[in-house]
């Protein structure tokens, strides 16, 4: 059988987050977006390794018990009643490694999706979404890969306001940005609060007007991540000074930041310049809000 599904990047517009509770998580508000850009996981048959990783960023990561593409297939299959082996599996790492754009969550929830259109569609998405809470906060948002606001620890989800299609670019300067350093650096830094909600955004029907809206909200974790990993601050200068740039802004924990730019070409033309600039960045054109590509 040959199957794939496609793991979109997720990349979070605003990210206001709240002083830790009793239990250490911090609740947050959040709007999150997936791109036409992503990693992929597919069927690779029976009689080789469990989980085959292959790509450009397949070295930083371990084809491992812990790693998510294999605990979703665990959890599905016990959910399924299913025994057995599982069948091979094979991630194509396209997207960087533990960068702020939820690869890791995106590639569980492609996981769930593949296994269970591959085992007869026993479960419909929000029993799907509900099995994904399982495997982290952020993994049932990827299930449907829509525009999405999550509240709580991130897996309480409404809906988001109707975004155009937004043309961007994502950069990643290779430098390590530990979620959980950048989080110690917020609890010293924060004053205890509770996430503000965002103001109602009205209509949105262009970038222009969505970037003047985003442009009052802020991502709560940008300061504490460029005390831990300070060439972000290099990458939000640069992507702010381009005529191109509508908005430029961290995505998560980092260390990706995005540019939304008011149409393609104009991300295009930022992209070629920075990839030029600065070969050793990870630098892509995207468009975000972009319908999931239909898994086959």
């Amino acid at each position: 059988m040959s199957a794939r599904a496609f793991a979109p990047a997720k990349v979070n517009l605003y990210l206001h987050v709240g002083a830790a509770a009793a239990d250490g998580f911090h609740p947050l508000e959040t709007l999150m977006v997936f791109a036409d850009i992503g990693d992929e996981v597919s069927l690779a048959g029976t009689g080789g390794p469990a989980l085959r990783v292959s790509g450009r960023f397949a070295g930083g990561l371990e084809a491992d018990d812990d790693n998510l593409v294999l605990r979703a297939a665990r959890t599905l299959a016990r959910r399924l009643g299913r025994r057995g082996d599982l069948p091979g599996l094979g991630l194509d790492k396209r997207l960087p490694v533990a960068a702020g754009l939820g690869g890791g969550s995106a590639d569980a929830a492609a996981t769930l999706r593949l296994l269970n259109t591959a085992w007869g569609g026993g479960l419909d998405t929000p029993q799907l979404e509900a099995l994904a809470a399982e495997l982290g906060s952020d993994v049932p948002a990827c299930v449907a890969s829509r525009p999405v606001t999550a509240r709580g620890r991130g897996d309480v989800l409404a809906p988001a306001p109707v975004l155009p299609g937004l043309p961007a670019v994502l950069v990643n300067p290779g430098a390590p940005c530990p979620t959980g350093a950048v989080y110690r650096a917020f609890d010293l830094s924060a004053s205890p609060c509770n996430p503000d909600p965002a103001p109602d955004s009205g209509l949105l029907p262009d970038p222009v007007a969505t970037a003047r809206w985003l442009g009052d909200l802020r991502n709560d974790l940008e300061a504490p991540a460029l005390n831990v990993a300070p060439v972000i601050g290099e990458v939000l200068e640069r992507l702010r000074d381009a005529p191109e740039t509508l908005l430029a802004r961290l995505s998560g924990s980092g260390a990706t930041c995005f540019a939304l730019c008011a149409d393609d070409e104009s991300a295009g033309r930022l992209s070629a310049d920075l990839a030029r600039e600065r070969p050793g960045w990870w630098v892509h054109p995207c468009r975000l809000g972009a319908p999931l590509e239909p898994d086959v």
